[in-house]
């Protein structure tokens, strides 16, 4: 049979599977997270008609003479090119800008993906539409993340509390006039926390005396008393400064709390001291979060206060083309990807995260339907040369009527 005729096979085979990335690229040309293939062709072996010829005296060299036996398809190739971004406003979805992976446990195995399409479950876990769960770190009754601990599932559920924390520390801040006559007398309060979360006034006065001032502490609904004094150089600043920690209350639950006067000052004609910080807080419900650009999930809570709850774990490949696409917009490593480096986005090399965002498919409808055309053509020639060859096999035939 005639060479051509099967390189007209090997060309019809090679465009259908163009077709087939390129048909492939289109259907998910609005899937979240989609990367586009692309196909590579290479010739296969070629038959030696005539082998290179070395020059010799008096005679030139000749080229070797080949004849290619057809065309395979070399490779298919994923394009890691970022897609754009879409709003959604939906405070689950994350997009990724720049390299990386989102990191998924689905049936005990590790994949990986670029679509952040993510959702809450019944027990509170972020999952994958298909229930894949997101992998990440979980942080502490403080808030704060290990990010050398290992990945473990991430967890939202409802039921997250931030638990009541006594105060230990308060100050003041502001200035205590220098002349104000003998006797004056300068309330300020302070919210103070027991045990248990509950808020007490902390009621502190500030009495003028001959040299300076005399500090007097109560906590209300306890029996936490002290006090002390404070007086002023000539130029404002502090002399000398007495003031003990106010103690314990074991019947509220109450800690030992150490004020700090050490900013206050004493200019004459200003009155601005006022209670400035403490540590303390009450016990608070989550209500909402929001994602930071380093995948920190921060968690609102209904006592006013934000804190850390979590962090999206993000990795990457020396060789992401080389990655194995799993079905579902999720990849798995393979030995020419890779390991995974997994860490923080916004480090080693790992792109920043964005809330309320999706990242969309990267597919170029007008780049894709040219290669319909190309592949189409590439397909109706070879047929032609099938159909050609045939005439001139038919041809042979006819010679013997």
């Amino acid at each position: 049979m005639l060479r051509s005729l099967f390189s007209g096979i090997s060309g019809l085979r090679a465009h259908q599977t163009m077709l087939d990335v390129t048909g492939n690229n289109i259907a998910n040309v609005n899937t979240a997270g989609y990367k586009a293939a692309q196909v590579q062709f290479q010739d296969t072996l070629s038959q030696v008609l005539a082998n290179a010829g070395a020059a010799q005296p008096g005679i030139g060299g000749t080229n070797p003479a080949q004849v290619g036996l057809g065309v395979m398809v070399a490779g298919v190739t994923t394009n890691f090119q970022q897609g754009a971004a879409q709003l959604t406003n939906r405070q689950t979805d994350m997009m990724i800008s720049g390299d990386g992976f989102f990191v998924v446990n689905k049936g005990g195995q590790q994949l990986y993906s670029r679509a952040g399409a993510f959702s809450f479950d019944a027990l509170g876990q972020l999952v994958t539409p298909d229930g894949g769960l997101v992998q990440g770190w979980a942080a502490d009754a403080s808030g704060a993340i290990d990010l050398n601990s290992p990945l473990t599932d991430l967890r939202l559920p409802v039921s997250t509390l931030m638990g009541a924390r006594a105060t230990s520390t308060a100050s003041f801040e502001g200035n205590l006039p220098f002349d104000a006559a003998a006797g004056t007398v300068l309330n300020r309060q302070i919210d103070v926390y027991d045990g248990t979360g509950e808020p007490r006034s902390m009621e502190v006065a500030f009495t003028r005396t001959a040299t300076g001032w005399n500090i007097a502490a109560t906590v209300t609904g306890t029996t936490s008393t002290q006090t002390g004094s404070v007086t002023f150089n000539t130029d404002g600043s502090i002399n000398t400064l007495t003031f003990a920690a106010m103690p314990a209350d074991a019947a509220t639950g109450l800690a030992a709390i150490t004020v700090d006067f050490s900013t206050l000052s004493g200019f004459a004609g200003l009155e601005t001291v006022a209670a400035n910080t403490q540590n303390g807080r009450s016990a608070g419900g989550l209500q909402s979060f929001a994602i930071n650009s380093d995948g920190t999930l921060i968690g609102s809570f209904s006592n006013g206060l934000k804190q850390a709850i979590g962090r999206v774990a993000l990795a990457n490949f020396a060789n992401p083309p080389g990655l194995s696409k799993a079905g579902s917009s999720l990849y798995e490593p393979t030995v020419n990807s890779g390991d995974a480096q997994v860490g923080a986005a916004g480090t080693g090399g790992r792109g920043v995260l964005s809330g309320g965002s999706l990242e969309m498919s990267n597919v170029d409808l007008s780049a894709e339907f040219t290669n319909l055309i190309v592949a189409q053509r590439g397909f109706q020639a070879n047929s032609r040369v099938i159909t050609t060859s045939d005439e001139v096999l038919q041809e042979l035939v006819n010679l013997k009527r």
